[in-house]
């Protein structure tokens, strides 16, 4: 027969755990893994409500839910605190009213006196613990002698109103929520069914307060029905009219970082005539723009490659060419002579041209390495590069006019302030030269002001002027150009190398008096 009991033991004693054993343990691991996933998901759903929490309060959704709590909140504040002070002088009013009514068995008594069981019965019919009331001069009282009256009184009577009355006649109905049980009202008010000039009783303030919840509740439900479903027509109205066309908004523009160029992604305004729909607009005239500097700026990118790899024969074509033209320049035919400066000056603006369209193909320029500059011996200097005559008694050519003291100093990037001024000299000397019917000589001045923030470099003509057309496009690349075989990328640079300083340059003036700009660079020191 097989006994279960020895065969456990026998199992024991050889240190092998029993078949209970085993299934507890089995089971404890079942339930520490159990307890161990319920964790790790609770956590880990745990982090995910918070973080969608606080992502939803951040958004404009959230926000708007909070808006909405809040005017929920002062509505009910704005509704439940005059409505309950109003009760609770209602129901004081009440209990005068009927303790006149008592009071008038007073009048009837045998010499206005009444006995100890009628008065305790007139007084528990008007549900007050003391009367007093004026009759014929004289004051009459219905009282308990085990009721002490309390020495504060609740005066009903004042016809003036000020601001302290109306703090406590609002503040009164919470001073009896939050009053003890035993607390004795006594209160003094003006009669209406009869005579006299006062009436004054003594009521407890429990039953007040009963009557009070009663009222708060139900005033709670009908308010607080009537203010969620004000909220809540809000919140539709503000997400339908303000929150949904935002997030439009806001994809659109997402989607249009992504790709720029993408045609498709160009956000479809609606037809509304408010703020929103004047934004909508804005934004998708704003996208076009953009798509077309990128266009534009592709374009420039591909005109630069293009220019880069061809410089290098194109220099070496000018060299070849200028080589040449020196070997000319020793031949005494007068027609080649006479020829040779036409050529040397096509030479120069061709390899002009090739420079400023690499120096204006880079992506960016360089740093400003700002240092101390002489300003009068830098702008000889760009006078020069820029084919100006230098004193009165140079060539026939343009006069550089320099009104700049000698000791004027300031505080630029060498290089490119003689890049700037090259520019702006040579373009008023080109357009001076241009000038058909001539007959007073060309001239640039170079003017240096300097004030408590910038120094202000004012570079006038005597020149034609500019037209009227091209002044709008003035500093764009590529479109200002009235000379033959020009660039359009003088002014252009100049202003992005003035930029590069903190500053910017501006036409002050032009006519047929001449033409004025002004280069602003701001003090460093």
């Amino acid at each position: 027969m097989f006994d279960q009991g020895k065969s456990d033991a026998k199992l024991v004693e050889r240190g092998k755990p029993s078949p209970l054993t085993r299934r507890e343990g089995f089971y404890a691991q079942r339930l520490t893994r159990a307890l161990s996933l319920v964790a790790s998901l609770s956590l880990k759903y745990g982090l995910q409500g918070a973080d969608m929490a606080r992502r939803f309060v951040l958004s404009l959704s959230g926000q708007l839910v909070i808006f909405t709590a809040v005017f929920v909140i002062v509505v009910e504040a704005v509704i439940v605190i005059p409505s309950l002070a109003s009760d609770h002088e209602r129901w004081l009013l009440d209990r005068v009213r009927q303790a006149e009514i008592a009071s008038q068995s007073i009048d009837v008594a045998q010499n206005n006196a009444v006995s100890k069981e009628v008065s305790n019965q007139l007084r528990k019919s008007a549900g007050v613990l003391y009367l007093a009331v004026e009759i014929n001069g004289e004051t009459y009282r219905l009282y308990d002698s085990k009721v002490a009256v309390p020495d504060e009184i609740l005066d009903l009577r004042q016809s003036h109103k000020d601001v302290f009355h109306d703090i406590a006649y609002l503040w009164a109905p919470w001073k009896t929520f939050t009053s003890r049980p035993d607390r004795l009202i006594h209160i003094v008010a003006q009669p209406k069914v009869r005579g006299g000039q006062e009436i004054e009783i003594v009521v407890k303030a429990e039953p007040l307060k009963t009557y009070l919840k009663s009222s708060l509740a139900s005033m709670l439900r009908v308010s607080l029905s009537i203010s969620f479903l004000a909220g809540f027509l809000i919140f539709v109205g503000l997400s339908v009219f303000i929150v949904r066309p935002v997030r439009q908004l806001t994809k659109g523009i997402v989607r249009f970082k992504a790709n720029p160029e993408d045609a498709s992604a160009t956000y479809r305004p609606s037809d509304r005539p408010d703020e929103i729909g004047q934004i909508e607009r804005e934004i998708a005239s704003m996208q076009e723009e953009v798509r077309q500097s990128l266009r534009s700026r592709a374009r420039l990118a591909a005109l630069g490659q293009a220019v880069s790899k061809i410089n290098h024969d194109l220099r070496n074509m000018l060299t070849a060419a200028q080589m040449a033209s020196d070997r000319l320049a020793n031949s005494a035919d007068p027609t080649v002579a006479k020829a040779l400066p036409r050529l040397e000056r096509a030479l120069d603006r061709a390899l002009s041209l090739a420079t400023n369209v690499l120096t204006y193909g880079k992506s960016d320029e360089q740093t400003p390495q700002i240092q101390i500059v002489r300003l009068r011996d830098l702008s000889e200097a760009a006078a020069e590069d820029a084919g100006l005559s230098i004193g009165p008694h140079g060539p026939e050519t343009v006069r550089y006019s320099c009104k700049i003291a000698k000791g004027f100093f300031l505080e630029a990037d060498p290089e490119q302030l003689h890049r700037l001024l090259v520019n702006l000299m040579r373009n008023a000397r080109q357009a001076i030269e241009l000038q058909p019917n001539r007959k007073a000589r060309g001239r640039v001045t170079l003017t240096a002001i300097k004030t408590t923030e910038d120094v202000f470099l004012i570079v006038s003509d005597n020149g034609p002027g500019i037209p009227e057309k091209l002044r709008e496009k003035l500093f764009q690349p590529f479109t200002s150009s009235t000379t033959p075989g020009g660039s359009g990328l003088g002014l252009a640079i100049a202003r992005e190398l003035a930029q590069l300083h903190g500053g910017d340059v501006r036409l002050v003036s032009s006519g047929a008096e001449g033409t004025t700009f002004e280069v602003r660079l701001p003090l460093k020191g």
